[in-house]
């Protein structure tokens, strides 16, 4: 009996939060979800049958020849 009515303080005092301060009380709520949807949202796209793309190049590719050094441009 006791869980129970500190199950009901602890529900009107988030119903007050969430009337008299409802940007804190959000932003609690959406905080909680975070960790929540980690663990739960890549298998979800897993069976949906979401491909991870491929890495973004960090580099520009090198060509595959002889480099030949720079003429004119005042750099001689």
């Amino acid at each position: 009996m006791a869980s129970l009515f500190s199950f009901r303080q602890s529900y009107r005092y988030l119903q007050r939060q969430a009337h008299e301060q409802p940007v804190i009380f959000y932003s609690v709520v959406i905080g909680l979800i975070g960790p929540l949807m980690v663990i739960t949202i890549p298998p979800i796209r897993k069976s949906l049958g979401y491909k991870t793309p491929e890495p973004i190049p960090s580099t520009y590719p090198i060509p595959k020849r002889e480099r030949r050094p720079v003429q004119g441009y005042e750099d001689e």
